[in-house]
């Protein structure tokens, strides 16, 4: 079972992980109790691409008290190909070339002992 600890274990070891419920099929990202479409709890573990399109985004432009450095930075959601959607930071791209449709790839933020989920350029493959 994939608990959040874990998930971000593995996120900070650059591998984003997902849940597919047994019963239904529905994936889910973060982790779960309980499968939100038929309320069962009987998960395989799915290790996901990480590769996906920016459905849309924000540019936060006022700095947090504990982070005044970080302002502006922007925070997407992104479609991974599977279709399951998740919310991340946007890093290594210019804010001004944040676009709907955008192809993005997962990379791990960290922070310290903290890690969070982020999104940069898709490289070319």
């Amino acid at each position: 079972m994939v608990t959040l600890k874990t998930f971000f274990a593995e996120a900070r070891e650059g591998r984003l992980t997902g849940l597919r419920c047994q019963h239904c099929g529905e994936l889910t990202i973060p982790p779960k109790e309980f499968c939100t479409a038929c309320h069962e709890h009987s998960w395989d573990v799915v290790q996901l691409s990480g590769d996906g399109t920016i459905a849309s985004f924000t540019v936060v432009r006022v700095a947090h008290k504990t982070n005044t450095h970080e302002s502006p930075y922007a925070v997407a959601v992104v479609q991974l190909k599977e279709g399951v959607s998740v919310l991340g930071r946007m890093v290594d791209l210019p804010l001004e070339s944040l676009a709907v449709g955008s192809e993005v790839s997962f990379r791990p933020l960290l922070s310290g002992e903290q890690t969070l989920i982020a999104f940069g350029p898709r490289a070319p493959r």
